[in-house]
């Protein structure tokens, strides 16, 4: 992987959402870790917000953000985890248009390296709603560290080759501009 630095930066608007029972923007050390890094690399924090870990709270918040021409990426964290109470991947799977298993494969990769065999306990999990990226990290914030600085920051790069999500994302929702009655057969 390698940046051509003949292209031109694009920066996208992307939103952090943190799924928290317990904290608020104040104490939210992942979220501003992500939003930190957001704008260190020259992207626009498009939102932040904090909501309980419940499945109808984080999908109301993922569901106007995608519909929100104005966001190109969501990254969640926290609530990625097996207790009861996390349930981001419940509420946020089924809105995929496409899944990213990649992403899981790369995050668990990149966390194994640095936690070992308790990377087992994350369900990090990714994919594509409405031509809008999406990516589930957990909530610590060396987790988040790990998901932006090891995979985020290269695939939101429209230089890094060989290739990147931003040179893709014209062609996310071309699905959605042709009418069935052009030759689709479903």
């Amino acid at each position: 992987m390698s940046i051509e630095e003949s292209k031109p930066f694009i920066p996208l608007n992307i939103a952090v959402l943190t799924i928290s029972d317990t904290r608020s923007l104040a104490d939210d050390r992942s979220g501003m870790t992500l939003a930190d890094r957001i704008t260190a690399a020259g992207h626009k924090l498009a939102a932040r917000e904090i909501v309980t870990d419940d499945i109808e709270a984080i999908r109301a918040v993922v569901k106007r953000w995608i519909a929100d021409e104005g966001v190109d990426a969501i990254i969640t964290t926290g609530g990625t985890g097996f207790t009861g109470r996390d349930v981001t991947p419940e509420a946020i799977e089924p809105l995929f248009e496409k899944r990213m298993d990649g992403f899981s494969i790369a995050f668990h990769m990149l966390s194994h390296a640095k936690i070992g065999v308790s990377t087992i306990q994350s369900r990090a999990t990714a994919g594509v709603a409405g031509a809008t990226y999406i990516f589930c990290l957990p909530g610590s914030p060396g987790a988040c560290r790990d998901g932006w600085d090891g995979i985020l920051a290269a695939q939101l790069d429209y230089r890094t080759r060989p290739c990147n999500f931003v040179e893709i994302m014209p062609r996310l929702d071309e699905h959605l501009r042709r009418p069935k009655a052009q030759g689709a057969t479903a």
